[in-house]
Order: C-alpha cells, then structure tokens, then sequence
C-alpha cells in the first residue's frame, strides 16, 4: 500500500468516524434548561467540538490499524474478497 492510498483510506474512515462520534455527548438546549434566543431548542448546549475532532482521531486510527494489519499480514486475503463481492453471473 502506498502512502497517498493509505493517506486517502485514512481520511474516509477519519470522516465516517466522525459522524459516528458527533452525538456522543450531546444535550440539546432544551434538555439543559438554557435556550439562546433565535435558536432551535433542539440545537446543541454545549458543542464540544475539539474533543469530538480528538476521539475520532483516536477511533479512526484504531480502525485503520485494524483494516492495515488485515492488509498487510493477508488474514482476509484478496481473491476471497473479490469473491464475495461479484456476484454470480447468470
């Protein structure tokens, strides 16, 4: 695997990873008692931003790591996954 494809690969699952962590945590206005004027009560108390940026990279590393040795070491070897993944000709 080369450093761009790696490169790439991590920056998808770095952005996935970040939709999966973005609710972590979140309380609305409504439910902490203090709604600003002229906003959704809906819309997020607290945004926490920097600390959402920093577990997805914690968490994106992790996966990336894991998807790299199964790569790298062959444990889900290619020709079985372009085996599952077309399917059969009729």
């Amino acid at each position: 695997m080369t450093w761009s494809l790696g490169l790439a690969i991590y920056f998808v699952i770095w952005w996935v990873v970040l939709f999966a962590v973005l609710p972590w945590g979140v309380s609305s206005q409504h439910e902490s008692g203090e709604i600003a004027p002229g906003t959704e009560p809906g819309a997020p108390a607290v945004h926490l931003v920097w600390k959402k940026l920093f577990w997805t990279t914690i968490a994106a590393s992790v996966v990336f790591g894991v998807c790299y040795g199964l790569y790298c070491y062959d444990l889900v070897p290619i020709d079985w996954l372009t085996a599952i993944s077309n399917p059969p000709h009729r």
